[in-house]
């Protein structure tokens, strides 16, 4: 395990990260997907550096830190990521899952995905991983013209389905 600090509020916080993988034990991970008044989504192309999903198209995102609530991950991640800090975030999908691969089927991810709207364009994005965060038109989703990783494959096509992503994409 490492220390990093991280800082919350006007104070600095020590958060101790697991270094296993997550192919080897149970992680919380959350996601966030943004819709663009097009009905556009934010979406990240990992680099070939990337340590799941090389070279694939995925959510932003990352895993819950030990003594983080999802919510307070959520707001570093996008912040991390992309440079922005977004309100009014709905909790869209909160469920264990195994939509990586893992070491052993007794292993599991609780993942939560939170959306909304936002109110930006791909030039107030500051990529802060990746080798792009932009945001995407979801006929080349549903065309199969990216590469996605094994999550974003389970989770765009039932969003671009909901209610949600209807209402959201007004």
């Amino acid at each position: 395990m490492t220390d990093t600090p991280v800082r919350t509020g006007t104070t600095a916080t020590t958060v101790v990260e697991d270094a296993t993988p997550c192919a080897e034990r149970n992680c919380r991970i959350v996601s966030v997907i943004l819709v663009d008044d097009r009905g556009w989504l934010l979406l990240q192309e990992r680099d070939a550096a990337a340590p799941v999903a090389p070279e694939q198209w995925g959510l932003v995102g990352g895993h819950v830190e030990e003594g983080e609530t999802f919510d307070e991950a959520l707001v570093r991640e996008l912040a991390e990521e992309t440079g922005l800090a977004v309100d009014g975030l709905e909790l869209w999908f909160d469920e264990v899952v195994q939509h990586s691969p893992k070491v052993s089927s007794h292993l599991a991810d609780h993942w939560q995905i939170h959306v909304g709207r936002a109110d930006v364009s791909d030039a107030d994005i500051v990529l802060g991983e990746g080798r792009q965060i932009v945001f995407v038109d979801p006929a080349r989703i549903r065309a199969g013209e990216l590469d996605l990783a094994i999550a974003s494959s389970f989770a765009l096509p039932r969003f671009l389905e909901s209610e949600t992503y209807r209402r959201l994409a007004g």
